[in-house]
């Protein structure tokens, strides 16, 4: 069937995601203030361990921009994913958008009407990344993904 991956790849895809190695390595690129190198669809995060208190990273997928003060990402890993359960705890964080200095910003989980537009909204812009990308993220989740009632987490990020 056209467009639709071949079986083993969305737990390859998966296995990768899970690589806790592969999945920091953008990070010093950030920190290098080099992030313009992955273009304006990725951000580094930092967030505030919710145990430790010590700043942690994470280079998310930017799934809105509807503004210059706002982003949107996803949380592949769902409601389980560290970084998520941190800014449940503290929501202040600091965003690393392309080569811009770092700039503080606080973190709000969208409820599932602003969640289910926001991702319609990105399926619409990046059809042909969201159907390579969408069977590797239900996956992770281990549930469907569709355009509406989406069990993917997103988050706004609003820079003060």
């Amino acid at each position: 069937m056209a467009g639709r991956p071949a079986p083993f790849l969305p737990r390859l895809g998966a296995h990768v995601l899970r690589s806790r190695r592969l999945m920091r390595a953008p990070i010093w690129i950030y920190k290098a203030r080099a992030g313009a190198l992955f273009g304006s669809r990725l951000l580094m995060l930092e967030h505030v361990g919710r145990k430790s208190g010590a700043a942690r990273y994470v280079v998310l997928e930017v799934v809105g921009h509807s503004s210059p003060d706002t982003y949107v990402v996803a949380s592949g890993f769902g409601r389980k994913a560290q970084w998520f359960r941190n800014i449940q705890a503290n929501p202040r964080v600091r965003v690393y958008a392309g080569s811009h200095a770092p700039r503080r910003a606080t973190a709000r989980i969208l409820d599932q009407q602003e969640a289910d537009r926001a991702l319609a909204a990105y399926v619409s812009r990046h059809r042909q990344a969201w159907e390579q990308m969408r069977p590797v993220l239900e996956e992770t989740l281990g549930v469907p993904i569709t355009e509406t009632g989406t069990p993917l987490p997103l988050v706004e990020l609003r820079l003060d």
